[in-house]
């Protein structure tokens, strides 16, 4: 998330010490250390004068010059504070050391976690992927191996789900990556029982359904097909023409590319499960929220699959306050559906503290994206004019599964609101189709149905 696209609440207290990754000290105007973390467990040691008021601005230049990258790709990565409650991407401006003497009030203004959980949480700085770089301009020889090894971080720990082929290309490139393209049989074989499988395929793949008594059985049939699988991919790359590890990291960033969702950023929330009988009534699914300048995807933490996903001209959004104490921060989302056979609009409501936060990133991603195309080429480019494909469910985890959702239905026929099975439906950007901007769905009739 874009760290203030919403606005932080005030530094209201001089006695909070710095957490995570800058270390804390009475007199900053003294050199101080600053550990700035890279994926794959490594990270830029930098000594810093005047620390509390040292922008992000400051800090890229410094990093680059730690790292040896050119100020040509200034713009591919940004600094972020993260922890596992909230991540926050930071603008030029910000200065680190503030906002993390804020952590904790952010925490409780953008998150459900406990006060002992808040106490305990320390955000640590953290230099990586921003998320309005466009993938298509990435592929940079200075940079590929850190792209690299964010991506394969996303991957290993299920926050990109791929299908069985992606992930089994992806982890023999980089066990080809580490361990070079001259391994044989029982040579690959040793290297992967030493490293264990979850260092190059997700884990809730090496896990299985088995759980944790199935990854204890190492020799398992589950394992040694996937070892074969994995050897199988890495003799195609071992014997092909492009094997260098510049050309590996092109096709690992390549094939990561072909997900819509490469390059989100993250949000946490929950959705309704539909109701399967009373006594299933007002359970709740654990989701992630992506987004990206292509668009919202929103995607089941416990299967790792996509539930919905959705291109900016494919949506409307709105988010809602709690009216009561007791009631929930809600993002909703409309997009056309289909019910028995009928056209009809859909929204599904996103439960989640971060959804002021959302749909200011919502809105801040569309500006960009109509400020770099133009409202014209989109339209032209995407069919604004017409109602488009309907979102079917398919095999593939990245696909939606509309119908594993539960949402509300209606069609507005000019005169009210009316829910499900409506006689005739004409699709929300049909009716806007004069409009250049987004329009906000209304949401208080829906919510009292």
């Amino acid at each position: 998330m874009e760290g203030d696209e919403c606005s932080f609440p005030p530094d209201s207290s001089d006695d909070h010490s710095l957490r995570g990754s800058v270390a804390s000290s009475a007199t900053l105007s003294r050199a101080q250390d600053v550990l700035v973390y890279l994926f794959g467990d490594s990270a830029v040691h930098l000594t810093l004068e005047g620390l509390g008021t040292v922008t992000v601005q400051e800090l890229g230049r410094n990093v680059r010059e730690a790292l040896h990258t050119p100020e040509s790709v200034q713009d591919v990565f940004a600094f972020w504070l993260c922890s596992p409650l909230l991540e926050l991407q930071l603008k030029t401006r910000h200065q680190p050391y503030k906002l993390c003497r804020q952590w904790h009030d952010l925490l409780y203004r953008f998150t459900e976690a406990s006060e002992e959980d808040i106490s305990q949480d320390e955000p640590c700085l953290q230099y990586r992927r921003s998320v309005f770089y466009p993938k298509s301009k990435e592929l940079q020889e200075g940079v590929l191996r850190l792209l690299y090894e964010e991506a394969r971080s996303n991957i290993l720990t299920g926050r990109y789900p791929c299908d069985p082929e992606h992930w089994t290309s992806l982890g023999a490139l980089s066990i080809a990556l580490d361990e070079g393209t001259s391994l044989d049989s029982q040579q690959f074989t040793t290297t992967i029982r030493e490293k264990k499988l979850s260092s190059y395929l997700p884990a809730h793949v090496t896990m299985g359904s088995g759980g944790l008594f199935s990854t204890l059985r190492g020799k398992s049939s589950r394992q040694v097909g996937l070892e074969q699988n994995l050897f199988k991919e890495y003799s195609k790359i071992c014997t092909s023409a492009g094997s260098s590890p510049t050309q590996l990291l092109h096709q690992y960033l390549n094939t990561c590319h072909t997900l819509p969702y490469y390059g989100c950023a993250f949000f946490f929330g929950e959705i309704d499960k539909p109701a399967q009988g009373i006594l299933q009534r007002g359970k709740r699914k654990a989701v992630n929220i992506g987004i990206c300048l292509e668009g919202v995807y929103v995607m089941d933490v416990k299967e790792k699959h996509v539930l919905l996903g959705l291109r900016f001209s494919e949506l409307s959004w709105d988010h809602s306050y709690p009216e009561e104490e007791g009631d929930s921060h809600i993002l909703w989302l409309e997009f056309d559906g289909d019910e028995d056979g009928t056209p009809v609009n859909k929204l599904l409501k996103i439960y989640s503290k971060q959804a002021e936060l959302m749909s200011g990133f919502i809105e801040f991603c569309v500006e960009l994206k109509s400020a770099s195309e133009g409202a014209a080429a989109e339209r032209s480019k995407n069919g604004r004019g017409g109602r488009r494909g309907m979102l079917h469910r398919q095999g593939s985890v990245v696909c939606s599964r509309v119908q594993s959702l539960n949402t509300i239905s209606y069609v507005d026929d000019g005169k009210e609101i009316k829910r499900l099975k409506p006689k005739r439906a004409a699709s929300f950007f049909a009716r806007q189709a004069s409009a250049v901007s987004y329009s906000a769905v209304q949401t208080e009739s829906l919510e009292q149905g």
